[in-house]
């Protein structure tokens, strides 16, 4: 596999990937939760290099799940005590990830983990960190990225029923017994792990463009959840491939130009979305504006 091909495999992983968890967290109205918990998970992986004194192996991915567990908790807790919801959030988004800042200058020292890293990313250095899986030279984090789709698409199809109805109506879900808070903080471990496994490709800031963007594109297209679903790895993929192609054009950064196609994948999707899109608005105005979901 060529230089140019392992950076666009990685990308497209990551704009799959987080299409697809992205979707439910737009339906269920929590993209900031998306924005807090790209960032505190950096306290996760500090913590766990730390003890570990390693950047690789699984305790990366189970450090950032915990501090992502952790942040969704702390959010869950203040607003329960009165706090405003979004005051929750961008308190414990400031605090934690603050701690991770500080944990990275005072404690880690010169090992590959710094804040210009973590927050931009570096996808063109990719290609040159490997590991052998069969005879074949693989990109850790496409590897990693490849290991965290399988386990997301295993999670969403098992759990595609409970988590649907949790998405659309959590009081009917909790009336029907279902275990609502665990789905809900199952479902926050799911979005801390892509996040992490995202980092070395796009960054703790463009992964929140690649969580939201391509899932908000989605929702103008359609009325129903599983090809929202789809549609929204499809504009993950599509922007982070075209982006790679835009930054080569400009000689810019592949990780921003990536989050710059999802904005103009919105941006078309806004405009030219046959059921909600302003062109549709302006040949039929006396159309409705509202619009429900559904499986």
């Amino acid at each position: 596999m060529s230089y140019e091909g392992w950076i666009l495999i990685t990308g497209a992983l990551v704009g799959i990937t987080c299409g697809i968890v992205g979707a439910y967290l737009i339906l269920r109205r929590m993209a900031m939760m998306a924005d807090a918990i790209s960032h505190t998970v950096l306290l996760g992986i500090v913590l766990a290099f730390l003890i570990t004194q390693s950047m690789e192996g699984i305790h990366m991915l189970i450090g950032a799940a915990l501090a992502g567990l952790l942040t969704t908790f702390l959010v869950q807790w203040f607003h329960s005590k009165g706090v405003q919801h979004d005051a929750s959030i961008g308190v414990v988004f400031t605090s934690l990830f603050a701690i991770g800042v500080i944990l990275i200058s005072t404690s880690v020292g010169n090992v590959h983990l710094d804040v210009q890293h973590t927050l931009m990313g570096e996808i063109a250095f990719i290609p040159f960190n490997t590991t052998n899986v069969f005879g074949l030279e693989i990109p850790v984090a496409t590897l990693m990225l490849v290991i965290v789709l399988i386990i997301v698409l295993a999670f969403i199809l098992i759990l595609y029923k409970e988590w649907k109805l949790l998405a659309f109506d959590s009081a009917l879900a909790l009336s029907l017994g279902l275990p609502v808070m665990f789905l809900h903080y199952l479902f926050m471990g799911l979005v801390s792990i892509t996040t992490v496994a995202s980092f070395d490709a796009v960054g703790a800031i463009m992964v929140v463009a690649m969580l939201i963007t391509p899932a908000a594109a989605a929702y103008l297209w359609t009325e129903r959840l599983s090809i929202m679903i789809v549609l929204s790895a499809f504009f993950g993929a599509v922007s982070a491939i075209s982006g790679y192609y835009v930054a080569y054009w400009i000689d810019s950064s592949i990780s921003g130009s990536m989050a710059m196609m999802t904005g103009a994948v919105f941006i078309i999707s806004f405009v030219f979305s046959p059921s909600h899109g302003l062109v549709s608005k302006w040949i039929r105005p006396d159309k409705k504006n509202g619009k429900k979901a559904h499986a």
